[in-house]
């Protein structure tokens, strides 16, 4: 890994940006007390929503930390389908006695004025998703002192990001909780996809980059493997978000580890991108009618998902998981970050040359 980032934080551990409300200010600020690299999820923020949390964060912490942006996404192109959906929704409206929200509502997502705001006040670092930002953005977060990573889950999206010019890729394996960071999402995105060590292997063999791991990691014996497997650090998600640091619903925090969610699948049934999570009765009734409409649907279900948390049902909600789930531990995110280190420092110890290149 470039001495710009393994300098930011001591731990090889980054807290995943998990967009909802899940990755709030205090979660960051926790890991990245304890030597992790907290982060800071803008994706459904507005320029000024993720200002004001960067400015609590620095309250919080003086601590280097990162912020991720989603990338905007192309007009879909058939609305017909979406319509049809939304008619199907409308009996899940009906249950949960509110509307659908407006599929329209929010294509434009700031993204522009977010990425000026982190230009005029430089942040650590900046991560992206959903595909891979100019090579003028990412001259100019370099230029402001920002180490910069995309998302890439295939070897083909790790050397566009290498091209574009980003200091590192996050490889995001198919086991990943949350969105699959898909460069471009089209309907025959089936489900199916690369794990993280073999997806490690072949961007290592694609791009001279420095990776980081994300996919179903919960341990520190986990972190070991990708750090020996050829990454630089490991990102973790679903690990944090069981943690009381952790913005998410507490039925979401209860469904990790409860024996009623035996698995996890990829879904577009609440976003209209494939997105890994616990298989409820809105996955199973809606997931293979949703089209591949980002962020229509998203928006559609958006209230729906809302009433369901409401009424602390955890079979309407998006309970994003990566596969790991059960493993999910209930510690404060500072006393996780400490006891991922010594399960990585244990492992490394049994495995001579286990450490990273």
């Amino acid at each position: 890994m470039s001495s710009a980032l393994t300098d930011l934080f001591p731990h090889p551990i980054v807290q995943a940006p998990m967009a909802g409300g899940v990755s709030v200010p205090q979660l960051a600020a926790a890991v990245s007390e304890a030597g992790g690299l907290g982060f800071l999820a803008a994706g459904y923020k507005t320029a000024d929503g993720m200002y004001q949390e960067i400015k609590q964060l620095r309250g919080l912490t003086s601590r280097p930390f990162g912020v991720n942006l989603f990338m905007p996404q192309p007009e879909y192109a058939e609305p017909a389908a979406v319509d049809v959906y939304a008619h199907q929704l409308a009996g899940e409206a009906a249950w949960y006695e509110t509307e659908l929200g407006d599929p329209d509502s929010g294509r434009d997502d700031g993204y522009d004025a977010k990425l000026a705001v982190l230009l005029d006040n430089p942040v650590p670092v900046v991560s992206f998703h959903f595909g891979v930002p100019s090579r003028d953005a990412l001259d100019a977060l370099r230029r402001a002192g920002t180490f910069t990573l995309v998302t890439a889950t295939t070897a083909d999206e790790a050397r566009a990001v290498e091209q574009a010019g980003a200091d590192a890729v996050i490889v995001q394996g198919v086991e990943a909780g949350g969105h699959q960071g898909t460069h471009r999402d089209i309907p025959e995105n089936d489900g199916s996809g690369i794990g993280l060590l073999s997806l490690i292997a072949q961007v290592r063999e694609a791009v001279r980059l420095p990776l980081v791991a994300a996919g179903g990691i919960m341990r520190g014996s986990q972190i070991a493997a990708v750090l020996a497997a050829g990454a630089s650090a490991a990102q973790l998600g679903t690990a944090f978000l069981a943690t009381p640091e952790s913005g998410a619903q507490a039925v979401h925090k209860q469904a990790l580890t409860n024996p009623l969610f035996t698995r996890t699948e990829l879904t577009r049934a609440f976003s209209g991108r494939p997105a890994r999570g616990l298989v409820n009765r809105f996955m199973r009734e809606h997931g293979r009618y949703a089209p591949a409409a980002y962020p229509e649907i998203h928006h559609l279900t958006s209230p729906l998902r809302k009433a369901a948390a409401k009424a602390g049902d955890a079979q309407g909600m998006a309970l994003w998981a990566g596969q790991g789930h059960r493993m999910a531990r209930e510690l404060p995110a500072g006393q996780l970050v400490e006891v991922l280190a010594a399960e990585l420092a244990a492992a490394r110890t049994a495995v001579p040359g286990g450490g990273p290149r």
